[in-house]
């Protein structure tokens, strides 16, 4: 069927729904309603489907679809609430959609309604957009991917995307500027939302550099489209040309100009790469440590394996693959390239021939690939970014908590045992873990928590995700039925040896109830809060189940993290800072608990929570069981009992709690 012959078959069906609902009698009217509600939430899931509905959006209104309805009075109705009616599902999202398409047509002039003007709805657009800005570059918070279903996400997403392109956006600079900050703070491996942010300032947008407002806006655009004064007004061929002609002093100055406008944002230019694969080229080894923008240290690595590090760069690096350019300078800095491992599982990785199902995966989550860059290059590319930037790993829309968590750990303490993972299911589209004595093939289980995986993530997370997460599941299947929470000896199984043999949990199996959490909170402060452990610091991740809540407090679900440090915080308050794998700043918990991405001592990528507040919404940790025992009575009763009281006034409503005590 054709793309015209789709959308006359959808106009049909609307236009045979619409006219039913016109002629029912008072008695048919509620199910005629209904169908032709329906009829809209299955074509509202496309552009065309979009367009379609806006087409007769005056003729649906003047039908009556919004009488007795909280939407018959659009000068009513409140921006704010907008993103829980989303959430709660057809009918009521599907009105919601209808509603900005009517407000739509009314600022555009494509309808009259008397009560509101066209400015009005233009304002009421502004606010709706700035309160959804995760719907509008298909970004779900947590709570949202928990709560609405794939179809739901994508026709609200489809309605969103829909309006954006046919409105002004000049209303909403300061939220895009503030929503561009907050995701390049935490440096995220993957870039593409920031870059789609900006591309739409850049194609919506008229900016003017004597605005405050406007010039923080001008500084992300000039970060991708315009880094040096010598990109300006440029073309890639032109720049190349450009840069013959430069002394060395000026290629110098020229290479600190463009690292700068890299560190500023965490966001490469395309010209970056050519100026570094011009550097090499031309032997300018001296200037290559200023264009990377790396510190002493950074210095001191490029020049001890120059040699490796030049080859990594001509065999990866392209003006279409640039932002690992970033990575790579991370790596430098934080020495990993010193590990004789290291190298040689890069080299290796470097000469394999990927799998054709792996190669797929690749490119998929490839954003425009370019016919000059293989899969090859992009996996390079991404293990540059996930080794340099092991904080910024995340599990874009998928269930995979376990599995991002995985890849970041490995990244920090066991680098060349991730790169040879990724040599192997690059190769073979397959891998085998050893758990418990016995090995478990990923293609020789069943299937994961992935039923269709969302690509939106780097090429490592790509390659390895899909099949970690089946094995994840089949050690789950294996330690179920103990007793207890699996992830005792799953943990251990999947991420390696240096996870602490103690577990902890909250959650007792056997009565589907909170067992002696005064207990277990107390073991949490006594292994992981300094004042009380003796001041010692974490050394290795903790993988940290906790419950997800809404803005109410109310339980979610379960969620996997990984308590990364302890800490006092700007302010003196002790601190937890953890790897959250949904990375994003903009989760509200419930009862005043909002993580935070930046602001609060946070090192990039990193999540933080006042201690306290941490505590309340974990159920499961490890720790040393030896040293838990030493100091299990130091922790004061007030700190205990401040946090159970708040776990017991948000997920723990959903629970029966026992005072029963445990041996811990």
């Amino acid at each position: 069927m054709s793309e015209e012959q789709a959308v006359e078959r959808i106009e049909d069906r609307l236009e045979e729904a619409l006219y039913d609902f016109k002629n029912a009698t008072e008695l048919t009217r509620p199910d005629k309603a209904s169908k032709l509600m329906g009829q809209i939430d299955l074509v509202l899931d496309s552009e065309t489907g979009c367009e379609v509905i806006y087409s007769k959006i005056a003729e649906i209104s003047k039908a009556g679809i919004f009488n007795d309805t909280p939407w018959s009075e659009p000068d009513k109705l409140v921006p704010t609430l907008v993103n829980g009616t989303l959430k709660s599902g057809h009918p009521n999202s599907t009105i919601e959609l209808l509603s900005e398409l009517r407000l739509l047509a009314c600022a555009n002039g494509d309808l009259t309604i008397p009560s509101i003007k066209d400015e009005d709805a233009l304002n009421y657009l502004h606010e709706v957009l700035v309160y959804n800005l995760e719907f509008v570059f298909n970004d779900p918070v947590e709570e949202t991917r928990t709560v609405m279903s794939e179809h739901e996400l994508k026709k609200t997403h489809a309605l969103f995307n829909f309006v954006t392109e046919r409105i002004s956006l000049d209303g909403i600079k300061n939220k895009l500027a503030d929503e561009l900050s907050l995701i390049c703070e935490q440096r995220p491996v993957v870039t593409e939302k920031q870059r789609k942010i900006i591309a739409l300032i850049r194609e919506k947008l008229v900016l003017d550099e004597y605005q405050a407002s406007d010039r923080k806006l001008i500084r992300f655009q000039s970060c991708v489209y315009r880094p040096t004064e010598g990109t300006a007004h440029k073309t890639i061929d032109q720049y190349r040309r450009y840069l013959q002609s430069l002394t060395k002093p000026e290629l110098y100055a020229e290479s600190q100009d463009m690292a700068h406008s890299m560190s500023l944002f965490g966001l490469v230019s395309s010209y970056h790469a050519v100026l570094l694969l011009f550097l090499i080229e031309n032997e300018y080894d001296t200037i290559m440590p200023a264009a990377l923008g790396v510190n002493p240290a950074g210095e001191a690595e490029w020049y001890e394996y120059k040699t490796f590090i030049t080859q990594l760069i001509k065999n990866t690096i392209h003006p279409y693959n640039a932002q690992c350019i970033y990575g790579l300078s991370k790596m430098l800095e934080s020495g990993v390239l010193s590990r004789e491992a290291v190298r040689s599982g890069l080299s290796n990785i470097s000469t394999i021939k990927i799998h054709n199902k792996v190669e797929n995966r690749i490119l998929k989550s490839t954003n425009n690939p370019h016919p000059d860059v293989s899969a090859l290059k992009y996996l390079m590319g991404a293990l540059f970014r996930i080794l340099g930037q092991p904080l910024g790993v995340g599990q874009g829309n998928n269930p995979t908590c376990q599995s991002a968590r995985g890849i970041s750990m490995w990244s920090q303490h066991a680098p060349a045992k991730l790169i040879n993972m990724v040599l192997t299911v690059a190769t073979h589209n397959d891998i085998t873990f050893r758990f418990e004595g016995k090995e478990i093939t990923a293609s020789m289980v069943g299937k994961g928590l992935v039923d269709k995986l969302d690509h939106n993530l780097d090429a490592v997370s790509v390659v390895l995700v899909p099949l970690l997460d089946k094995i994840y599941n089949q050690m789950m299947v294996l330690a179920s039925g103990r007793g207890e929470d699996p992830h005792k000896w799953v943990n251990p199984g999947l991420y390696g040896q240096w996870i602490q043999v103690g577990f902890a949990s909250a959650y007792d199996y056997l009565t589907n109830a909170i067992v002696d959490f005064k207990g277990f909170t107390r073991v949490f402060y006594a292994t992981c809060h300094p004042d009380f452990n003796g001041g010692h610091r974490l050394i290795y991740p903790n993988p940290v189940g906790i419950f997800i809540t809404s803005s109410k407090g109310d339980m979610l679900g379960f969620h996997a993290v990984s308590l990364l440090r302890v800490g006092s915080g700007p302010n003196g308050e002790m601190r937890a800072y953890f790897l959250n794998p949904n990375n994003e700043g903009r989760q509200d918990w419930g009862q005043g608990i909002k993580p935070s991405v930046y602001g609060n001592g946070e090192q990039r990528g990193e999540s933080s929570l006042p201690f306290y507040q941490f505590a309340a919404r974990i159920y499961a940790f490890h720790y040393n069981t030896l040293e838990a025992k030493q100091r299990l009575y130091d922790v004061p009763e007030r700190d205990i009992m401040q946090v159970e009281q708040l776990a017991k006034n948000s997920w723990g409503k959903s629970y029966t709690w026992l005072e029963t005590k445990k041996q811990w």
